[in-house]
């Protein structure tokens, strides 16, 4: 017998965790997850950095928002999710000019040095910083999502991969590992596998791609002061940032990759840190582990949040690229209010009613440049 719900979320990363907390008080919900741990994926495989600066209009927007709904958690738990640290952007001038906004003042090279003393002088001509960003404690964000969600009454299941979907009468029939599940919305966080979770589902994909990004944490013959930024190259080259008396590093690669549990590939941290060691003054010496993740974008790189056009009760929540964590809470708390008031229905697939229309337009899984 198939288990009913009024929402059935997949996908147990920040987007499918996030939602689900923001959903459970207000209707029963189930949230699967393919593997045998939650936030398995790119979820545990985030740089752990709020950036206000970073990323198009609308995520810049639901950045902001986000950091005033966990600043207002922040109050209730034991130890904060975000701590105050700056975010510093290196490189040509017309490389730092193209990847500012508004959330970013321009610095000269030699406060650039004061921040970083780690960077070599000279190797860059222009810098800007944006002091609002935030380090954020990712483990704990996760856990408090799953922690609230249990508690409102949502059931939590792993190790259940989706293998059928389809839409019965007015709502969905899914079988997920052994078990079965119906509900009225189902909604698709399945992140790299949003797209073949659509294919299973019997609805038209939409073309996300998924792209590789390596990191590591790396040991350093100089650790970096504890107020100092994260620093990334404009030209999209390296990032790096403290952790702890080592340095977490990456390539800011961007490649296209399929679905799968990706891994670094041989090369790609050496080539890093040869280009760091130029750069800097760190002397990384060796690299503790290395991980790659997967964000998936759509093709306007915008994230997804809104009903399918022409699948009632099918709730796209993917193509978070780059921007999961940052934005999490405040999509959740925008999907939550879609999915309780429309369930499906002509409105909310609009994204037309409330103050936050404009931005529910520019998620929707309806709008012209989401599909490749």
């Amino acid at each position: 017998m198939a288990a009913h719900y009024d929402v059935l979320i997949v996908g147990g990363g920040i987007a499918g965790l996030s939602l689900a907390s923001a959903l459970a008080d207000s209707c029963s919900v189930a949230l699967v997850e393919a593997e045998q741990e939650l936030a398995y994926h790119t979820s545990s495989r985030s740089a752990r950095q709020f950036i206000p600066s970073y990323g198009p209009p609308v995520v810049q927007e639901l950045t902001v928002r986000t950091l005033e709904l966990i600043a207002a958690r922040d109050a209730e738990l034991p130890r904060p999710v975000l701590t105050p640290r700056s975010f510093m952007l290196i490189g040509s001038e017309e490389a730092v000019a193209a990847e500012a906004s508004r959330h970013m003042q321009p610095i000269t090279p030699a406060e650039a040095l004061e921040l970083c003393p780690a960077l070599v002088p000279g190797t860059f001509q222009a810098a800007g910083l944006d002091a609002g960003s935030y380090g954020c404690d990712a483990p704990l964000l996760l856990e408090d999502h799953r922690q609230r969600a249990a508690a409102a009454g949502a059931d939590i299941i792993t190790g259940a991969r989706v293998h059928t979907a389809q839409r019965l009468g007015s709502g969905w029939q899914v079988g997920a590992g052994t078990e079965g599940f119906q509900a009225g919305v189902l909604v698709n966080a399945a992140g790299a596998w949003a797209d073949e979770l659509a294919v299973i589902s019997g609805v038209e994909k939409l073309g996300l791609q998924p792209y590789r990004r390596t990191a590591a944490i790396a040991a350093v013959e100089h650790p970096l002061p504890e107020r100092c930024p994260m620093v990334a190259a404009a030209d999209n080259t390296f990032y790096f940032r403290r952790d702890g008396d080592d340095v977490l590093i990456s390539p800011s690669e961007s490649e296209p990759s399929g679905p799968e549990d990706a891994r670094p590939r041989p090369g790609d941290i050496e080539r890093l840190v040869g280009r760091l060691n130029q750069v800097t003054t760190l002397g990384i010496k060796d690299i503790r582990r290395a991980w790659t993740g997967l964000r998936t974008e759509a093709a306007d790189g915008v994230p997804v949040a809104g009903f399918d056009a022409e699948a009632p009760g099918f709730y796209w929540l993917a193509g978070q690229g780059g921007y999961g964590f940052q934005t999490s809470s405040a999509i959740a708390e925008l999907a939550a209010a879609q999915i309780l008031a429309g369930k499906g229905g002509a409105a909310a697939a609009a994204g037309t009613d409330g103050p936050a229309s404009r931005t529910a337009q520019a998620l929707a899984a309806t709008r012209w440049s989401v599909r490749r």
